[in-house]
């Protein structure tokens, strides 16, 4: 194994670490900064308003992409797991 096929598994971690967590992050921040304009233009200050929006909004988020983020990563699974005998050898 070479360190350029280290780093070739090491960035398609990251890639797809990134495409999955993406979505999840997106509407976290969307949702946060929603709640921040609504406590702004409200003057509520509660640090504890936003907790609950972001977590349903990721939780909303898991239940619709959830299969998608599944496919993706048992797909990079399979592919890193069948590259192994090459890998070695």
């Amino acid at each position: 194994m070479t360190p350029t096929t280290v780093v070739d598994i090491g960035r398609d971690a990251v890639e797809v670490l990134l495409i999955v967590s993406a979505p999840m992050l997106g509407a976290a921040l969307v949702t946060g900064l929603i709640v921040s304009i609504f406590q702004a233009a409200t003057q509520v200050n509660e640090m504890t308003l936003s907790f609950i929006p972001k977590l349903v909004a990721v939780f909303v988020v898991i239940i619709v992409g959830g299969p998608w983020m599944i496919t993706l990563m048992t797909e990079y699974i399979r592919r890193l797991y069948s590259a192994i005998p090459s890998l070695i050898g």
